[in-house]
């Protein structure tokens, strides 16, 4: 017979959550955490796993999605007071050794903290822009970068800077994807975001909201140190190498970063963060 569940339905200010042993690697209860690299690949049906002890902290603090479940190792439990005094009524914390923990996950976890989330109802473009300020604004726009690498750099350096949104094309990878939001440092939980659409789709919804394209390419005309900025601007990100398309820039003002003779390659993510600070300051 499984172990009676112990969890508070009332927790109160800075008490935790009763926490729930796990000795089987097969315990239904965890059956969610099970395999992770394989399910990164085939979805989780509405899910998303956030690892590490910041993107916990970013996932509870933020609100924008609900916990399902929570798994520690339980040696790092005594160091999670603060942050699993946030967990809210009915969302059971599971604790297991190292090795049930590894087993359940299929490899090593050694930050020792997984937590379930469920994902929000999908958001086109249109309505993300229309949560964003009503006077100056500035949102990133990812076209074609399927590096969740890049992808989790891009969304740290938007929250780091005070992006209000990232809208993603239906070619870029999933935000959510685990390594996209461990690499982000939970940023892709806290920035308002929307994927799936054509650029074209991207692009009527930034007109019908008043935001003027900014493409950053090396090809670009205006230097971002001195262009002037508009009051509603949409940064455009393109891959490594290929870059945006040349008939979507023809349809936008276009930004350079300065860089020494003869090289002209910078990684997407470092380019962003650049650009987006110019930017932030000529708020």
């Amino acid at each position: 017979m499984r172990p009676e569940k112990h969890v508070k339905t009332h927790p109160e200010p800075g008490r935790l959550p009763t926490a729930e042993l796990i000795t089987d690697p097969d315990d239904p209860r965890v059956s969610a955490f099970r395999n992770i690299r394989e399910r990164d690949l085939v979805g989780r049906e509405g899910r998303f796993i956030a690892e590490g002890k910041v993107v916990l902290d970013v996932l509870l603090s933020a609100g924008r999605f609900p916990v399902e479940s929570i798994l520690v190792l339980e040696n790092r439990l005594p160091g999670l007071a603060g942050t699993l005094s946030q967990v809210p009524a009915g969302v059971p914390v599971y604790v297991a050794s190292a090795g049930v923990m590894d087993a359940i996950a299929g490899f090593h976890i050694h930050r020792g903290i997984l937590a379930l989330g469920r994902r929000r109802p999908s958001e086109t473009a249109a309505a993300v822009l229309a949560g964003s300020p009503s006077d100056a604004a500035l949102v990133v726009v990812l076209v074609g970068i399927a590096n969740h690498d890049n992808v989790g750099a891009i969304f740290r350096n938007a929250a780091a800077f005070g992006a209000d949104a990232v809208l993603l094309d239906s070619t870029s990878c999933d935000p959510l994807y685990r390594k996209a939001t461990r690499v982000s440092v939970g940023a892709t939980l806290k920035v308002p975001f929307a994927g799936g659409q054509t650029t074209e789709d991207l692009l009527e919804a930034l007109d019908r909201h008043d935001f003027i394209p900014i493409a950053l390419s090396p090809r670009g005309t205006e230097d971002i140190r001195t262009m002037e900025r508009p009051r509603r601007a949409a940064l455009f990100l393109g891959t490594e190498g290929d870059g945006l398309p040349h008939a979507l820039m023809e349809k936008m003002r276009t930004a350079r970063i300065a860089m020494a003779p003869g090289f002209d390659s910078l990684n997407v993510a470092t380019a962003a963060a650049i650009a987006l600070h110019e930017l932030r300051e000529k708020r």
